[in-house]
């Protein structure tokens, strides 16, 4: 549902109905994961998918039929050869899909469009929903906040300073489920990850009969791009395209402009090693020196090197990339942080303008973040789609710049 906040959030505003239908979980090679969503207004506007086009059309049916009853409805879909029009996945997957009506009488709504604005807001949330258990939980919600602070079905409550809640309706009146519910999606929120969770009707961290579906929505990580270069100009409208939040750093300000990077998030006039020491980094961050200039890349990869980032990659020739490294060991970094540098950066495309340039740089990127090995998939025989995240852990640079 989170994947789709913006839309939804401005049906929720408003007052349309709608229903949701979010994916819980996955099997085998699903074309999308838990969170995914399709979600289908009262006069039949459709937004979002849950498998690529497999099932959507049984999964549309099913949100207008939840918003005819106010049902909320768990259903598998799987692979099904015996018939060529059966419904079902002909990847060969499974996906369980749970459909919730949101109608302006839901006493979940209230929980609902909190947790769609504080997604569209790009904030912190998490949405947690009862996906299977007893009829009368199903579909019941509670938005949970880094703080521990909460909302739920017909009331909400603070608690600044620790994660229970003791409040009544949100997950049935059932105040352990509540309190457990709440820790256990602030550790999935603090994390970034949406995920089921298997506990007890009366809140024990062991599987009892509740399946819980936690969404979380947390801000877009950051990708600071150091060099206003003609290739930083492409590499900033991919990086948008993929969701992060993208910085350019350059300490020359006829070069680090608004006219010459308007889909910038930021625009930053400093030397690159100074704002990368000021500025706020975790460990989804993505750093991309396309400066290639010594007086600039070696005192910014010695900091970001010993930074627990994502992601460093360094623009430059084979030649460039040795002088880099001799330098780079002058100043202290040893082999297992030299190892971190992804240099030259970007796969091996044959990319030669500024836009291949940047599409082999953001294909090392996703490669580095899902665990891709950036081989082809035609013969290969590793797992089109993967469970969770990973590191790479190596790539061939495709730009060999001056």
């Amino acid at each position: 549902m989170l994947d789709i906040a913006d839309e939804l959030n401005r049906w929720a505003e408003e007052g349309r109905d709608f229903a949701v239908a979010t994916v819980v979980s996955v099997g085998g090679s699903a074309p999308r994961g838990p969170g995914a969503a399709l979600a289908v207004d009262s006069g039949g506007t459709a937004i979002g998918s849950v498998s690529g086009g497999c099932v959507e059309g049984a999964v549309y049916d099913l949100c207008v039929q939840a918003l005819q009853d106010g049902r909320t409805v768990l259903e598998r879909f799987g692979y099904s050869d015996e018939d060529a029009f059966a419904v079902g996945l002909t990847c060969g997957g499974v996906i369980e899909v749970l459909v919730t009506p949101v109608r302006a009488d839901a006493p979940e709504r209230p929980v609902y469009a909190a947790a769609l604005a504080a997604a569209s807001r790009s904030e912190a949330a998490a949405v947690a929903r009862v996906a299977r258990g007893p009829a009368e939980l199903l579909g019941r919600a509670l938005l949970v906040r880094p703080d521990g602070s909460s909302d739920s079905s017909g009331a909400s409550t603070s608690h600044a300073g620790g994660p229970g809640v003791s409040h009544e309706g949100s997950l049935g009146g059932r105040p352990e489920l509540d309190r457990t519910a709440v820790a256990e999606a602030r550790a999935l929120l603090a994390a970034g990850r949406t995920g089921t969770l298997e506990l007890s009707e009366d809140g024990a961290r062991c599987p009892g009969g509740v399946t819980l579906l936690v969404e979380s929505s947390v801000p877009p990580p950051r990708m600071i791009v150091f060099g206003a270069v003609d290739f930083a100009t492409a590499l900033v409208r991919v990086g948008r395209f993929l969701g992060y939040h993208v910085t350019v750093c350059d300490a020359r300000p006829v070069f680090a402009t608004r006219v010459r990077f308007p889909d910038a998030d930021e625009i930053v006039v400093d030397w690159p090693h100074r704002y990368l020491r000021r500025t706020v980094t975790d460990d989804r961050t993505v750093l991309c020196v396309l400066t290639h200039d010594a007086k600039f890349d070696v005192p910014l990869l010695e900091a970001a090197l010993r930074m627990p980032v994502a992601f460093v990659g360094a623009m430059g020739s084979r030649r460039t990339h040795e002088d880099r490294e001799r330098r780079l060991r002058e100043v202290g970094l040893g082999e297992r942080e030299l190892a971190r540098l992804r240099s030259p950066i970007g796969l091996d495309l044959g990319a030669r303008t500024p836009e291949e340039t940047a599409l082999s740089i953001a294909a090392e990127i996703v490669a580095a973040r899902e665990g891709g090995t950036g081989a082809p998939l035609t013969g290969s025989r590793t797992p089109i789609h993967r469970d969770g995240g990973g590191r790479g852990t190596g790539a061939v640079g495709a730009r060999e710049a001056a």
